[in-house]
């Protein structure tokens, strides 16, 4: 990615955050307001409810995206927060595209959990990080959520501290 030192990544929950959400919504990078009439249409169109991770699997569900990360595109993961209806994962530099590294996230916890049913949206969001601020305020927002939860900024073993390039 050239330039990228990391990258944090959101991908959210089946039916947790639908086009035209009160909370604002991505599409083709631009954040839009909310549209009502747009999100009761999608909404009406799911095939299952919505997908909640519980509290009890949380930590196994980041074991799952964590490890598989690293054993299949040898990322470093620098940050990570399992919360109820998403995840954020702070990866470092990768010649992997972004797209390949969100597919292998989700793909581990789809199979990890076995659920039967659409775990995830189709698609996530990203943050390239261009400098070492940038990632380390990005490091910070996702730990300020586990802690937020009671659990230590880096509860996975496999959570490397970011090295700057010097």
């Amino acid at each position: 990615m050239g330039n990228t030192l990391a990258t944090m990544l959101t991908v959210t929950t089946y039916g947790t955050w639908l086009r035209g959400d009160r909370r604002g919504w991505v599409d083709d990078g631009k954040i839009l307001p909310a549209d009502p009439d747009l999100e009761s249409a999608d909404r009406s169109r799911m095939k299952y409810p919505p997908y909640l991770f519980s509290r009890d699997r949380r930590y196994d569900i980041g074991t799952f995206i964590g490890e598989s990360l690293i054993a299949r595109l040898e990322l470093s993961i620098h940050a990570l927060h399992v919360g109820t209806w998403h995840a954020h994962i702070v990866v470092g530099a990768t010649h992997h595209h972004i797209s390949e590294v969100a597919k292998c996230a989700k793909d581990a916890v789809r199979y990890g959990l076995r659920a039967g049913r659409p775990i995830w949206t189709a698609d996530f969001d990203n943050r390239f990080c261009f400098d070492i601020r940038a990632v380390l305020a990005r490091i910070r927002y996702v730990e300020r959520h586990n802690e937020s939860m009671g659990l230590p900024a880096a509860p996975w073993p496999f959570i490397t501290k970011f090295q700057p390039p010097i």
